[in-house]
C-alpha cells in the first residue's frame, strides 16, 4: 500500500492557499509544520499577555481548508501548531468543527514536551542542561527560565493514530518526525528499524518547507520555474520498503525535479551523512535520487544508524529589549555618510548616558548579508540602508537611544537622510534560547496522549 503525504504548511505565518491542492490530488495525510526557535518565542510572548494564547492562531484557517476531508474520511491532519500550548490549541480546533457543523471528529492532543515544571526534578536526576553552542553550564543561565521545551519524535503521533484521531496537535515535536509518524503507523514500521525510519524522516524533511522541494527558494536557475505565483506544495507518495516519490499537484506551478529535491535535501542540515532526528540518525549522502518525469522524482536507498538517548531541548530567557532605525543614504558617497551617521548616532547615545549592551549596525546594498564574505570593490553603491539596531537591559532605555537619532535628519552628514521602516518605534523584548540535551528517560514517561470527540 502507498500512503499519500502532503506537506501544507512550513512556518506560522504561512498561507493555506495551496492546501487546497494538496486535498483535491488525495492525500492522505495532511502535515502542517508550524514551529520554529522563533515561534516558539513569539508564542511566548503570546501566552504572557494572554494565557489562553500559546499555539499558531492561524490553524483555524487551515483546519477550515481541511474539514470536507477530515469530514468525508479523506485525509487526517497532524500538527504541531500546539506550540507551548497544545491543550488551548486543541479546544480551538474543537471550536472550529463544531462551528461548521462536522461532528465526530477525534481530536488528539499529545503533551510532555513541556520540561518547565520539570527543570529541578530533571536536573536532580542528573542532567547537566549545558549550552549546545558554547557549552557553558546551567548554572550561567540568565535568569528565569520562561519556556522549556524538548524536541518529540514521531512515537507519540503513532500512538494517538492508533487511537483512531483524524486531527493530531503536538507542541514541539521535530518538523520531519510529523511526516515520519503517518508512515510508521500504515507500515508497521518497527522502531529499530533505522533504514526505513531514516528514510521517512528523510521524506519529511524534503516536505516541511511549504514550496521549496517544488521550486520555491531554489537557487539554480530559479528565473526557470513554471509559474512561481501558482507555487504548489509537495506530495509524497510512500511505499512499505521506504521507497518514495516526491511530486505535486496536477495542475500547479512550479516543478520537481532532481535539482529541486537535492536542493531541498541540504537546506538547514548540518551534517547530511548524520541527520539527528529524535527517532533515528539518517545519512541523507545515502540516498539515491531518479528523475521519473513529469514533475516526480523517486527517493531510494537511505540508511539510518539508532538513534541518540537524548533530546534536543529549547529553553528561553529574557535578553533585555532591542529599539531599531532604518536610514537611507543616495549616492554620492552613500556608504560614508551611513558610516558617519552610525558612528554620530553612537556618541549622541553616549553623551546622553545611556547603556547600549549590544550595538548592530548593518549596511543594506553593500554587505548585511555577505558580511565579510562581500568581496572588496572599487564600485560606489548609489544607495545604502543603515539598518541600525541596539539592545539595552529595560524598555525604556531602548526607547531613549531612538531620540537621539531624530535630530540627525537635519544634522547628519549631507545629501540624503530619508527614514524608512520603524526608527524611533516602540522597543520590543528580546529573548535568548538556550539549546541543550536532555535524556529521553526524563522526558518520554511523562509524555500523554489524550484523544476527545467533537
Amino acid at each position: 500500500m502507498t500512503v499519500r503525504v502532503g506537506g501544507g504548511q512550513g512556518f506560522y505565518g504561512d498561507t493555506p492557499a495551496a492546501v487546497g491542492g494538496l486535498l483535491d490530488a488525495g492525500v492522505d495525510y495532511l502535515c502542517l509544520e508550524a514551529l520554529a526557535e522563533l515561534t516558539l518565542a513569539i508564542l511566548q510572548k503570546d501566552r504572557q499577555r494572554d494565557e489562553t494564547r500559546g499555539y499558531t492562531r492561524d490553524l483555524p484557517l487551515y483546519l477550515d481548508a481541511a474539514l470536507p476531508a477530515l469530514a468525508d474520511g479523506r485525509t487526517k491532519v497532524i500538527t504541531n501548531a500546539g506550540g507551548i500550548n497544545p491543550t488551548a490549541a486543541t479546544h480551538a480546533a474543537i471550536e472550529v468543527a463544531r462551528a461548521n457543523g462536522v461532528p465526530g471528529l477525534k481530536v488528539a492532543t499529545v503533551l510532555g514536551d513541556d520540561l518547565m515544571t520539570r527543570l529541578d526534578e530533571i536536573r536532580s536526576r542528573g542532567a547537566t542542561l549545558e549550552h549546545l553552542d558554547s557549552g557553558a553550564g546551567f548554572d550561567e543561565f540568565p535568569g528565569d527560565t520562561l519556556f522549556a521545551a524538548a524536541y518529540l519524535g514521531a512515537r507519540p503521533i503513532v500512538e494517538a493514530l492508533a487511537l483512531g484521531a483524524d486531527i493530531v496537535i503536538t507542541g514541539r515535536v521535530a518538523d520531519a518526525a510529523l511526516f515520519l509518524a503517518p508512515l510508521v503507523y500504515e507500515h508497521g514500521w518497527a522502531w529499530d528499524d533505522w533504514d526505513r525510519l531514516a528514510a521517512g524522516t528523510l521524506v519529511g524533511h524534503l516536505l516541511e518547507c511549504s514550496g521549496q522541494v517544488a521550486g520555491g527558494n531554489f537557487s539554480g536557475e530559479w528565473w526557470t520555474i513554471p509559474e512561481p505565483w501558482n507555487l504548489p506544495y509537495p506530495i509524497a507518495e510512500v511505499d512499505p520498503d521506504g521507497t518514495a516519490v516526491i511530486t505535486k499537484p496536477p495542475g500547479s506551478g512550479g516543478r520537481v525535479d532532481v535539482d529541486t529535491v537535492r536542493h531541498q535535501l541540504l537546506y538547514e542540515v548540518h551534517n547530511p551523512a548524520a541527520y539527528m532526528a529524535p527517532d533515528v540518525v539518517a545519512d541523507f549522502t545515502s540516498a539515491t535520487l531518479t528523475d521519473l518525469g513529469d514533475d516526480r522524482v523517486r527517493v531510494t536507498d537511505v540508511s539510518g544508524q539508532p538513534a541518540t538517548t537524548t533530546y534536543k531541548a529549547l529553553l528561553a530567557h529574557r535578553a533585555g529589549w532591542a529599539g531599531e532605525a532604518r536610514v537611507a543614504f543616495s549616492w554620492p558617497d552613500a556608504l560614508a555618510k551611513a558610516q558617519a551617521t552610525a558612528a554620530i548616532f553612537a556618541k549622541r547615545v553616549e553623551l546622553a548616558g545611556h547603556v547600549v549592551d549590544e550595538w548592530c549596525v548593518e549596511y543594506w546594498g553593500v554587505d548585511a548579508l555577505g558580511g565579510p564574505t562581500v568581496p572588496t570593490t572599487d564600485h560606489e553603491p548609489p544607495e545604502v540602508v543603515a539598518r541600525i539596531a541596539w539592545r539595552c537591559a529595560d524598555q525604556t532605555t531602548a526607547g531613549l537611544v531612538a531620540r537621539e537619532l531624530v535630530p540627525l535628519s537635519l544634522s547628519a552628514p549631507p545629501a540624503g537622510f530619508t527614514g524608512m521602516g520603524r526608527g524611533g518605534g516602540r522597543p520590543t523584548e528580546l529573548l535568548g534560547i538556550w539549546p541543550t540535551l536532555v535524556d529521553k528517560a526524563f522526558v518520554d514517561s511523562h509524555v500523554t496522549v489524550t484523544v476527545e470527540i467533537v
